[in-house]
């Protein structure tokens, strides 16, 4: 007889792999609004958003993603409220096994095909993700910037201080960042421009991508 505590365990961890489909569903969500705009779930010709703007194209998809998630979740706490039995032998959970068995694991299922379907066929817009991250004036390389910084031998404290202050700027909409940079006497001094303009190279963060996708299809 297999312990209830493992069974409990079971329910969790399906509530914990539909945590991990929600998380995805969420981010797609996110990136398909109009004003990110970034991805979107496949639309066929033909098909129907909203039913009251026809211009729409809802991630109807994703959005019941999301709700199938919430109730495998709700699954493991009848599954956990399973576990204290009175002398480990009264069958107070056999009724609730019967339900929640059958409802977590084919619902955990379909959001899971489910989710297969929108990756495959999601829309990705390339021009979109650099149009909004050329939108920061260049701000997310600040991390970057801030290490380089610290391995010329400024201090981690001076060198957030030097990157925030030109940072700021950015956001005031005086300028880029890296012009600020250029600008800086305390940067200047430790990083030369080609180093600057170098650590501003969006291929840095790319260089892996091919890698990362060859080994999770392998």
């Amino acid at each position: 007889m297999i312990p209830r505590d493992r069974h409990a365990q079971f329910f969790a961890t399906l509530g914990v792999i539909a945590s991990s489909v929600e998380r995805a569903a969420t981010e797609i969500r996110h990136l398909q609004r109009t004003e990110v705009r970034e991805v979107e779930e496949y639309f066929s010709p033909g098909q129907k958003g909203s039913s009251a703007m026809p211009h729409k194209r809802n991630p109807v998809l994703t959005e019941n993603l999301c709700g199938l998630a919430r109730m495998v979740r709700s699954f493991a706490l009848p599954a956990m409220e399973n576990v204290a039995l009175w002398h480990e032998r009264d069958i107070s959970h056999s009724s609730v096994e019967r339900m929640i068995g059958p409802d977590a694991t084919i619902t955990l299922d379909f959001a899971l095909a489910r989710l297969t379907g929108v990756i495959d066929k999601l829309v990705v817009y390339p021009d979109a993700v650099e149009k909004n991250l050329n939108q920061l004036g260049g701000l997310i390389f600040s991390q970057r910037v801030l290490l380089a910084l610290t391995q010329a031998g400024v201090s981690r404290e001076d060198s957030y201080r030097i990157v925030q202050r030109n940072a700021m700027r950015v956001w005031a909409g005086e300028g880029a960042f890296l012009d600020f940079l250029k600008g800086d006497a305390d940067v200047a001094s430790r990083i030369d421009a080609a180093t600057l303009e170098a650590i501003f190279d969006m291929s840095y963060h790319t260089k892996h991508v091919d890698t990362i996708f060859a080994r999770v299809f392998a």
